[in-house]
């Protein structure tokens, strides 16, 4: 008996049975649009001409995976680099990847170097350092990171955000990439000057040799925190960093630096809005730095983005805390009309009834736990910018896009529902692109955040109109949209559920039809004037 015919037709049965499903799964799809009469009716007002906040850019950070993943085999960090940045789609029409349109490096502090002597338990966590003991540059490091800074490049992404956890080790007090007692910062106030020339070397190296422009550089991540080990950090007090920020400009601008300073990139939002009893010399930070009455003001000077950048954490749970804490950071800006609000970290770290941060999930709970966030992030704050924490995470936790096995030179790697959810909001809202006008019954009402259905919708600089759809319910419902359409329009849907990713729905449109949703779905129409 022939063993290898066997097993092709073993594998022909296997290949039968798959398309099968995916025919079954498209078909069931089908009936739910066909049969969408049955569903629940969501009325929705769009008007394109009333606008809000331009959106830039949708990114994630190397942290602290691409270290090693840029340095395995390259067909799988080909793969990785086609699922977070291409634009590029598959026959069918489905997307490649998620086109993220940002990319933030995590510029190293050298604990690496250091081993088991750094303080820092996990060698996943420590990172290389560009600056070497002698004062001299080795601009080879990295290179696992300075791969996927490349593939993004290749792969049309525009904006790049380098980030700092800690100065490089040979600067700070203590000689280590974390504090001693978390009380102030890591760095001497006679190693400003220091810090600021590294930083504009780093700048200076890859524009001129790489070709890769850094837009913003974000010298304290999360100053907040004590930092006083686990990964590399600094604590930052606001006197200190306002100090910092003003030797840093100066040495930009005798550089000649265009690379704007993100300088507020806070542990959480309220450290940006008001008072933290226990952090009270780190908090109010737009007043602070933003306020002409300040002592602390910074606005004024050339290098100062005219941003303000927070993260998510600690405020996605209850709905409530959800809700009004990005209620006030729109509130707060409304103060100084000049200020963009970028989102620019989160992953899940909180644990409540819902969700727990501890423990993988590929899967639609996690997704649509993000999408929410990120509806509410872009419709409630206003938030020009919207950035995941890990692109490629190797733990048992939900921090991760793509998930990798921790091995420093090969292993196995997984896509989650959660990358191709983000990806309905980064492939299809461009930078550039003005969020619009949305209203329906119970819009962005606590009940609805919470188990609803959630839209939002933009205008993309090419005229094309984007609506993102959350559908939290179990439940198909039915849209129905008021909105002006150019005389001939046609719409391209994308879906994420449990059965697809980003799968390109063909199907036809007419203004006077509903359009169906599937229940538990992130779902994405794109309205063009046919050509």
């Amino acid at each position: 008996m022939n063993r290898s015919k066997l097993l092709t037709a073993d594998q022909s049965l296997k290949y039968f049975k798959a398309e099968f499903n995916i025919i079954l799964a498209f078909a069931v799809l089908v009936c739910h649009f066909s049969f969408s009469q049955r569903n629940d009716v969501v009325k929705v007002d769009i008007s394109i001409d009333k606008e809000y906040q331009t959106i830039h850019n949708f990114a994630a950070s190397d942290a602290w995976a691409a270290q090693y993943t840029g340095l395995w085999p390259d067909n799988k960090k080909q793969q990785m680099a086609d699922w977070l940045f291409s634009l590029e789609n598959h026959t069918n029409g489905s997307p490649k990847g998620i086109g993220l349109s940002a990319w933030r490096f995590n510029i190293g502090a050298g604990s690496a170097a250091q081993g088991s002597e750094s303080g820092i338990k996990d060698p996943w966590r420590r990172a290389e350092g560009f600056l070497q003991d002698n004062g001299r540059y080795d601009w080879r490091k990295q290179a696992g990171q300075q791969w996927f800074l490349q593939a993004a490049k290749e792969r049309d992404v525009e904006e790049f955000i380098a980030f700092v956890n800690s100065p490089p080790i040979q600067m700070t007090k203590n000689n280590k990439a974390h504090s001693e007692d978390g009380l102030a910062a890591n760095l001497s106030k006679d190693k400003y000057v220091d810090y600021g020339v590294f930083l504009a070397n780093f700048v200076h190296h890859f524009r001129d040799s790489l070709s890769i422009d850094f837009d913003y550089i974000s010298p304290f991540n999360e100053p907040q925190w004590e930092w006083k080990g686990g990964q590399e950090g600094s604590p930052w007090n606001n006197n200190e960093l306002a100090d910092a920020t003003k030797v840093i400009d100066s040495v930009f601008i005798q550089q000649k630096i265009d690379t704007k300073i993100e300088l507020t990139e806070a542990g959480a939002i309220g450290y940006l809005t008001g008072e933290k009893e226990k952090h009270n010399n780190r908090s109010n930070q737009i007043e602070t730095f933003f306020s002409p009455e300040s002592p602390n003001y910074l606005a004024n000077l050339k290098s100062v983005a005219p941003k303000v950048a927070a993260h998510s954490y600690f405020t996605t749970w209850d709905i409530q805390k959800l809700k009004s804490e990005r209620q006030r950071m729109a509130e707060k800006l409304l103060k100084y009309p000049s200020l963009e609000y970028w989102m620019s970290e989160y992953c899940i770290l909180e644990n409540n009834e819902e969700i727990k941060g501890k423990g993988r999930d590929l899967g639609m709970q996690t997704a649509l736990y993000v999408a929410r966030l990120i509806h509410a992030d872009l419709t409630i704050a206003n938030a020009s910018a919207w950035h995941w924490w890990l692109a490629m995470s190797p733990y048992d936790f939900k921090d991760g896009l793509i998930y990798v096995d921790k091995d420093t030179e090969d292993g196995n790697y997984f896509d989650s529902k959660l990358l191709w959810a983000l990806g309905n909001y980064s492939r299809f809202v461009r930078p550039g692109a003005k969020r619009v006008f949305v209203d329906y019954k119970g819009i962005n009402e606590e009940d609805n955040l919470k188990d609803g259905v959630l839209i939002s919708a933009y205008k993309n600089q090419d005229k094309s109109i984007v609506v993102v759809v959350v559908n939290q319910r179990e439940k198909a419902i039915d849209l129905r949209l008021n909105m002006a359409y150019p005389a001939e329009t046609r719409m391209n849907s994308y879906i994420t559920n449990e059965s697809f990713n980003l799968r390109k729905m063909d199907k036809g449109f007419s203004k006077k039809n509903s359009i169906g949703v599937l229940g538990k779905s992130v779902t994405t129409m794109v309205f063009d004037a046919e050509e």
